[in-house]
């Protein structure tokens, strides 16, 4: 148990005493966290709106107001024909246009109530999704906030009138996340990246230069069985993996202001599952490898990208081919980003997260397994 120990100590003193790798372990996920938090972002800002009317309406002059006074939108002129309206669009002075019916708001006391239209220029299909369903959701609370009290305060009957007509319907309901915030996506899926590169990455090219340098052979003529050589050095990145997700979670909460709707409790223990997953295939890898460098291919190029292209974390797994929805399967980033987000976004009880579970916990099994048995297999 004390050689144990001291190998222990020794990989601490080790780490410690390399700043670059202190640099990797420390900076980038704090960078990578704030980068994917901040810079890379989906949400949409300062979207250009203009306004189409056949006549001057009052109703539609405070719309306008308050959509200038969103964060997303800029109102930026009326236009007074369609012609106007597509001549704007394609210089590129406006990227979304409001069109009212003519006399609108005395429709929306009719049977059939008024109409608008929300013409967005889709030459970025994304953004124009997300133009419609902010606008949508403006109008929508305009028309029965502001509208509806302006109603029932000059008109009593006019309540009554609109509420049996049919009034404006946009009707946009989101949950979650209802302010559409990128960094509720991302925080799951970086955190999963993170990890990974952490415990399997460093993982294994540590035990490689090991082998590289012919100090391995030293260590394994020492008193301490060779497989518990192995572990003395996976112990310190299961530490510091420990430590940078707490800050993870610090910057998520203080800094992205993401809200943990979840038990802390399960969402630490899944990380926790998820960290070993991660440091068993850093262990499979050095197994199987004799330089740093295809080590770190192989963790950069085999594990890393798979983890950003078919884990849910940049593009839904719904949207891809039934081959690559199968290959997402074995992804082990995707069953955690899953549980996350579950977990921290939407709240949900850990019975719901049993699957994600269960599933890491099997590939954690069978891939310290694998690796125990290779790691044997190479020593003899």
């Amino acid at each position: 148990m004390k050689e144990f120990s001291a190998f222990v100590r020794k990989e601490f003193l080790h780490i410690f005493r390399d700043t670059r790798t202190l640099l990797v372990l420390i900076g980038l996920p704090t960078a990578l966290i704030v980068l994917f938090g901040f810079a890379i972002s989906t949400e949409i800002r300062n979207v250009n709106v203009g306004l189409f009317s056949k006549s001057p309406d009052v109703f539609l002059s405070r719309l306008m107001e308050k959509i200038d006074q969103s964060a997303y939108f800029t109102y930026v002129a009326d236009f007074p024909s369609e012609t106007a309206v597509d001549e704007a669009m394609r210089r590129g002075e406006v990227d979304a246009v409001l069109m009212f019916d003519d006399d609108f708001s005395s429709k929306m006391f009719s049977e059939d109530g008024a109409e608008v239209s929300v013409v967005v220029d889709a030459t970025n299909p994304n953004n124009a999704s997300m133009e419609v369903m902010y606008l949508s959701g403006i109008v929508s609370e305009y028309f029965k906030d502001d509208i509806m009290k302006a109603v029932s305060l000059r008109m009593p009957g006019g309540m009554a009138s609109m509420q049996a007509g049919g009034g404006l319907e946009p009707n946009v309901r989101m949950l979650y996340n209802p302010q559409l915030k990128s960094s509720y996506n991302f925080v799951p899926g970086i955190m999963g990246l993170i990890l990974m590169l952490i415990c399997s990455l460093m993982t294994s090219v540590s035990i490689v230069r090991e082998k590289e340098t012919g100090s391995m052979e030293v260590l394994l003529v020492s008193p301490v069985r060779p497989i518990n050589i192995v572990l003395a050095k996976m112990i310190p990145y299961f530490v510091i993996a420990c430590v940078v997700l707490l800050n993870i979670l610090f910057l998520t909460i203080f800094v992205l202001k993401v809200p943990v709707a979840g038990s802390f409790f399960w969402m630490i223990l899944v990380s926790v599952i998820y960290i070993i997953l991660s440091l068993g295939i850093g262990m499979l890898v050095s197994s199987l490898v004799k330089t740093q460098i295809i080590a770190t291919l192989i963790c950069g190029m085999i594990f890393l990208v798979p983890v950003m292209m078919f884990s849910g974390m940049l593009y839904p797994l719904e949207s891809m081919p039934a081959p690559l929805q199968w290959l997402a399967q074995i992804i082990p980033a995707k069953w955690f980003i899953e549980a996350m987000r579950k977990i921290m976004i939407e709240g949900v009880p850990v019975r719901y997260v049993t699957t994600e579970i269960l599933i890491m916990t099997g590939m954690a099994v069978v891939i310290f397994a694998a690796a125990v048995a290779k790691f044997r297999d190479k020593l003899d």
